[in-house]
């Protein structure tokens, strides 16, 4: 592996613990992961500067005529088989979920013949800037590397040695033998913890996720992709706090070799109300509860200082840098470690916050202590700001305007605020929110509306189009129907359509001050299938549908963006929005008339 030429994203599949993930990929390596969590340093970082960076690689040491992988069932358990002209043997990757220690545990089974096998182990830890020290177990084979905080040791019965600061092992496996390895992560400054059962852990670990997932009450028409993509965001759930990252990468270009390249392992509160709803519209209450309770304790404090995006246990200093010795995936540089977004004002926050609030009173889920006073507070700093421009949702770095999506949302706080104080009695200055809910959706009527086309724009007074406008009707901010939203639809589809698939916007316009170019966004295209069946064009919106599941690699993973001329996936993966953009989008096709 090099980076001149790297796997396509989609070669990646997910393994996780609920505390951190890492990427495997088809090959048989595993070379993204960190350790201790999603966003500390990286243990592996080859998926982002070639081998001497950090991988683990287990795989045939000849010739493979034939990879099949899948997940085992409705679990996070990888198996990937390699046939070669010796036999079949299959490798079984997973991280036992929710124990003291994370490990990464992989099982060699063998399946036909014998088949020889090589291990290629090389830690780097802090973005592969470290090598650690490493030396042998003092009790059977295996070692421990330790640099800094951080040590990880590796345990299997194989004879393994040292080359050239990794490594390495060549053993064989026969059919119906298991050869296992464990890598286990503790302080540095605590001794080893005790050694993982590996066939014990399996059984464990696809048990946890079965039973997980036939909590699931969802059974239409789309069960298994929905299942998968539900999977996926439990996966990224950082289970002791709730909070849940937008993808367990950093960097991954959203244009091919170049400098979109962005740090997803935080927690964006533009996620809210559409992570409440899919996890609560199919019975997963407890991981809605413990993201709701998230959120509140990520914006207690003053309604100033609400951010975009929060840490994992809501720390608010995410300052961004790069990491210089890393070329990037592909050769896309920077490399950004941090994400300065989350000094960005982003006013659409405000309505994902009121939404997200009443969102969870109507499902039932209530709502945290002391929730009602502190959403008072954020609303009387919104009447105070929601004039201001803002960067908007897509984060832009061109400077701040009047975006209309960003005011359609400091609507909807208003308009979900009322109905709550109305269903809730709760006390509230009702008259003085109706006229500024009212006002806020004359303004966006009249300023945010192309006069000659009768379509949203981008911004006040521009002509550009933005996909965010297709959650226009989704928010309730108009009907499906309105003129207004059926223009907007078929100009979207007319100039933010490439392939069959929506971008954002055309980043060529210059709107968000980066060189134009990058791919479909995978959540607007489901959003757009939202739009297609909420106006009856039932058949276009399953066609849609239908064509971007297919976009899913061979385990049912989705980026962020899809470059449609190079065939490839692009952006951090997976991305939890796409995936909840896929939950809904299934959810409304269920509504579709019979026949």
């Amino acid at each position: 592996m090099s980076a001149a030429a790297p796997p396509r994203i989609e070669n990646y599949a997910l393994i996780g613990d609920g505390h951190t993930a890492a990427l495997v990929s088809r090959s048989g390596a595993i070379d993204w992961l960190c350790w201790p969590r999603f966003d500390s340093a990286a243990c592996f970082a080859a998926l982002l500067g070639g081998r001497n960076h950090g991988t683990w690689l287990i795989a045939p040491a000849l010739p493979v005529a034939r990879i099949e992988r899948r997940y085992r069932g409705a679990s996070l358990v990888l198996e990937t088989v390699f046939e070669t002209a010796a036999g079949e043997v299959s490798v079984i990757d997973f991280m036992p979920p929710n124990g003291a220690q994370s490990s990464v545990i992989r099982l060699v089974a063998g399946r036909r013949g014998t088949v020889r096998m090589r291990l290629d182990l090389t830690l780097r830890f802090d973005y592969g800037a470290t090598i650690p020290w490493v030396t042998r177990l003092s009790e059977g084979n295996g070692i421990h590397a330790i640099a800094g905080p951080d040590m990880v040791v590796l345990r299997t019965p194989v004879a393994l040695e040292g080359r050239n600061f990794a490594t390495i092992a060549e053993f064989e496996v026969a059919a119906g033998e298991t050869i296992p390895f464990s890598l286990t992560h503790s302080p540095s400054h605590l001794p080893p913890g005790p050694a993982p059962d590996p066939l014990k852990a399996l059984g464990e670990t696809e048990r946890f996720w079965t039973e997980w997932s036939e909590r699931c009450t969802y059974r239409g028409a789309f069960r298994e992709v929905v299942l998968r993509s539900l999977i996926t965001l439990k996966a990224l759930i950082y289970t002791p706090t709730g909070g849940i990252v937008a993808a367990p990468t950093t960097s991954l270009p959203e244009q091919w070799g170049g400098s979109r390249n962005w740090d997803y392992r935080y927690c964006w509160l533009r996620d809210a109300t559409l992570t409440l709803d899919a996890l609560m519209a199919v019975g997963f209450y407890e991981e809605a509860e413990a993201w709701r309770n998230w959120l509140h304790r990520a914006i207690a404090g003053s309604p100033t200082q609400v951010q975009i995006m929060y840490g994992l246990a809501g720390e608010r200093r995410l300052a961004e840098w790069e990491a210089s010795w890393l070329p990037g995936f592909g050769g896309a540089r920077p490399v950004r470690i941090g994400n300065a977004a989350a000094d960005q004002l982003q006013l659409d926050v405000f309505g994902e916050v009121m939404d997200s609030a009443h969102t969870a009173r109507r499902g039932g889920l209530g709502t945290a202590r002391d929730s009602w006073p502190m959403q008072c507070k954020l609303l009387e700093h919104l009447a105070r700001i929601w004039q201001q421009p803002d960067e908007g949702l897509w984060e832009v770095r061109g400077g701040r305007r009047h975006f209309t999506f960003s005011k359609v949302m400091a609507w909807v706080a208003f308009d979900r605020a009322v109905k709550d104080a109305r269903t809730y009695n709760l006390a509230a200055p009702l008259e003085r929110w109706e006229a500024l809910r009212d006002k806020i959706h004359a303004t966006v009527c009249r300023e945010g509306v192309d006069p000659e086309r009768n379509c949203f724009v981008q911004s006040f007074g521009a002509s550009e189009l933005d996909a965010s406008l297709l959650l226009i009707p989704l928010v309730g901010f108009l009907p499906p129907e309105d003129p207004r939203v059926r223009a907007t639809v078929v100009a979207i589809e007319h100039d933010l359509i490439e392939d069959g698939l929506v971008r954002r916007y055309r980043s060529e316009a210059g709107t968000d001050g980066l060189p134009p170019g990058e791919g479909a966004f995978l959540a607007c295209s489901f959003w757009l299938v939202d739009n297609l069946a909420l106006q009856g064009r039932w058949a276009e919106a399953r066609a849609l549908f239908d064509r971007l599941l297919g976009l899913a690699n061979d385990v049912g993973l989705l980026a962020e963006e899809y470059d449609p001329r190079g065939g490839r996936q692009l952006g951090n993966f997976p991305q939890a929005f796409s995936h909840l953009a896929l939950v809904r989008a299934a959810l409304t096709l269920d509504q579709a008339p019979p026949g």
